[in-house]
């Protein structure tokens, strides 16, 4: 699996810039975070690994005060019915990093394709987004094209669906 320098070697690669990893205390919930985070510049997300009846997985990358209604949340997303979350053994072993620490910089692990990475609209435009870089005690900022970049070199790019309103079409028309 692919660990933190790995990434960072990658994203320099990739000419992305990031920024200094900072120290991010661990946290179990957003307002925690919000809380412990002190005033790191940036925006903020909640990232969801979620899977629909047909099993298929998706990670939702959405801003962290954006409610997000399982209910009908699959209608957005192009997923088989009613999305639940997915279990922590799946996260760990396809994307290589722990509950908590959940980041879109975690689909290069997922050498199959098998996680759909659903990025809400209003981030893909961000100038400074902040993510775990495949651990929880640390934060670094990207802007949201570079994020689209990133996420596309994976192999897949993401679908840019305004999760307040109607699904967009991503970069590639897909």
């Amino acid at each position: 699996m692919i660990v933190q320098d790995t990434l960072y070697r990658r994203l320099e690669q990739l000419g992305i810039q990031i920024t200094a990893p900072a120290p991010y205390p661990i946290h179990r919930s957003v307002e925690e975070g919000k809380l412990l985070r002190g005033d790191m510049a940036g925006t903020f997300t909640k990232n969801l690994l979620l899977k629909d009846k047909k099993g298929r997985l998706f990670m939702v990358v959405a801003h962290e005060d954006r409610p997000i209604d399982l209910k009908t949340l699959h209608q957005r997303i192009g997923a088989s019915g009613r999305v639940g979350f997915a279990a922590a053994d799946q996260m760990t072993g396809l994307l290589g990093v722990q509950p908590g620490a959940l980041t879109p910089f975690a689909v290069m692990n997922d050498h199959d394709g098998l996680v759909a990475v659903v990025l809400d609209a209003d981030l893909s435009s961000a100038e400074q987004l902040n993510f775990h870089p495949m651990v929880q005690t640390l934060s670094v900022g990207i802007s949201g094209k570079d994020l689209v970049r990133y996420i596309a070199s994976c192999g897949r790019p993401p679908h840019i669906v305004d999760l307040a309103g109607a699904a967009i079409p991503s970069e590639t028309g897909e």
